[in-house]
C-alpha cells in the first residue's frame, strides 16, 4: 500500500506540474538571459573594481577535508548523476543561482539521492562549514518543509530535499575547483584554490523563520543576527544615527545583491567605521563575524582578518524602525565584504498574511565579496595569468 501511494504521488506530481514546469522554464530562461547579459565584473561602489585587494597566497589552513569530502560525494553518485553534476571551473553555472522556488536548477538534488548519497552530500557541507553553518543550512531545509506544510502540503514547489549540488572543476590539492548548493533560501558558492577559500555569494533565509507547526515544529534560524543589528544601531548617538539610518519607513524589500546582481553598483552609505567609537567598531566587527563564522573556523579566521583590515572603511547602513517589533534592513559594506539583512514582504505565505508589508517571519540575507572576487573569480583570474589555461 505504501509503495502504491508513493507511485501515485509521482503520477500526481507529473500531471500537476507539466504546465507549471513550462512556465517555470520560461521564467528561468528570462532571468538568466537578463542576469548573464553582462560579463562578470563584481559588486562595486562606483562601477570600477578596486584593484589589488585579493592575492593568491597560502592561507595556512588545509582544504584537504573539503577535497576528500567532494571526491567521496562524486564517487557515491551514479554515472548519470555525476555527469549532470560536474561543470568546468570557469563555467557560467556559478552565476546561475536564484532563491525563488520556481528556478530550474542544474546538478543533482537531495530529492534524487538515496540515504547514503544524502549523507555524503551533508559530509561535503560538514567539511566546508562550521557547526553553526551546517546547522543553519540544515534548518533552512527543514523550514522549507514547513513552508510546504503551510501551503496545504504543497511539496511540488517546496520541501526539505529540493536543494541541488553542482561541482565546478575537479577536486584538487592545487588546481582551482569548487561547489555550489542552490535551493529556496539556501545558496552557497564555495571556491577553492590550494588552501584558499572564497565562500560567496551566500544567500540564506526562510519564510517562516520559526516553525510553529508541523514536522519540524520549534526549528528556528537567524534569531541573533537581527538582535545584534538592533543593538548596534541603538548604540549610536543622535548624530551617528542621522548618518546610519537612511530611511525610517520600510514598505518594501531592500536587498540589492540577490540573484543575478553580480555587477550591482552600490555606493557606500551610512556610518563609516572610522566615525564609530571603539566599542561600536567592536560591535560592527562582531556582527560581520556572526555571518562569516558559518565558514569552517580556519578559513573564517582568514576572512575576518581581511575584514578587520578594512574596518575603518566599513559602512553600516539602516532602513526601518529600531523597536523590538520593527521591520528593518541593514548592511555592512566595505571593499572586501557586503552583508545584507532584510525583513521581506510575504511570498510563500502571502495568501495567509493579513499585512502584505515586510514582516519578521520572512528574512533574506546576502553575503558577497565585492570588487571581483565573488565565486573566487579574482583569484581564478590571477591563477590563469600565471598558468596556461
Amino acid at each position: 500500500m505504501k509503495r502504491f501511494i508513493g507511485w501515485l504521488g509521482v503520477v500526481v506530481l507529473v500531471a500537476f506540474s507539466q504546465d507549471v514546469q513550462d512556465r517555470f522554464r520560461a521564467m528561468t530562461a528570462k532571468s538568466e538571459l537578463a542576469g548573464l547579459a553582462e560579463p562578470f565584473r563584481g559588486v562595486t561602489a562606483k562601477g570600477t573594481v578596486e584593484p589589488n585587494l585579493f592575492k593568491v597566497q597560502s592561507s595556512g589552513v588545509s582544504t584537504e577535508p573539503v577535497r576528500k569530502a567532494a571526491v567521496a560525494f562524486l564517487a557515491g553518485l551514479t554515472a548519470e548523476q555525476r555527469t549532470k553534476t560536474k561543470f568546468p571551473v570557469d563555467d557560467p553555472e556559478w552565476r546561475k543561482w536564484m532563491n525563488q522556488h520556481f528556478y530550474i536548477r542544474q546538478g543533482v538534488s537531495f530529492l534524487e539521492m538515496n540515504e547514503k548519497q544524502r549523507e555524503l552530500g551533508f559530509g561535503l557541507l560538514r567539511a566546508s562549514l562550521s557547526a553553526d553553518g551546517l546547522k543553519l543550512s540544515r534548518d533552512i531545509m527543514k523550514l522549507n518543509e514547513t513552508l510546504g506544510e503551510m501551503n496545504n502540503n504543497n511539496f511540488v514547489e517546496y520541501g526539505e530535499w529540493r536543494y541541488h549540488f553542482t561541482i565546478m572543476g575537479e577536486p584538487s590539492k592545487d588546481k582551482p575547483w569548487g561547489w555550489q548548493i542552490d535551493g529556496h533560501h539556501l545558496i552557497v558558492n564555495y571556491f577553492v584554490l590550494g588552501d584558499q577559500v572564497v565562500m560567496s555569494p551566500v544567500f540564506v533565509g526562510s519564510e517562516p523563520v520559526i516553525a510553529a507547526i508541523g514536522k519540524y515544529k520549534g526549528t528556528s534560524i537567524l534569531q541573533e543576527e537581527p538582535k545584534m543589528g538592533l543593538a548596534l544601531v541603538r548604540a549610536l548617538d543622535d548624530g551617528q544615527k542621522k548618518k546610519a539610518v537612511l530611511e525610517v519607513a520600510k514598505p518594501a524589500n531592500n536587498n540589492v545583491g540577490e540573484a543575478f546582481k553580480d555587477n550591482v553598483v552600490l555606493d557606500y552609505a551610512g556610518l563609516r567605521g572610522a566615525d564609530m567609537t571603539a566599542p561600536q567598531k567592536k560591535a560592527l566587527f562582531a556582527l560581520a563575524a556572526k555571518y562569516i563564522s558559518n565558514m569552517d573556523a580556519g578559513h573564517a579566521k582568514v576572512k575576518l582578518a581581511e575584514v578587520e583590515k578594512h574596518l575603518d572603511n566599513t559602512w553600516f547602513a539602516w532602513i526601518g524602525g529600531t523597536g523590538d517589533t520593527s521591520v528593518f534592513y541593514y548592511r555592512i559594506h566595505s571593499p572586501v565584504i557586503l552583508i545584507e539583512f532584510d525583513h521581506q514582504r510575504p511570498a510563500g505565505l502571502r495568501s495567509i498574511m493579513k499585512d502584505q508589508g515586510p514582516n519578521q517571519e520572512h528574512v533574506h540575507v546576502v553575503i558577497r565579496t565585492p570588487n571581483g572576487n565573488d565565486y573566487g573569480k579574482d583569484l581564478l583570474r590571477q591563477h590563469y595569468a600565471k598558468n596556461k589555461h
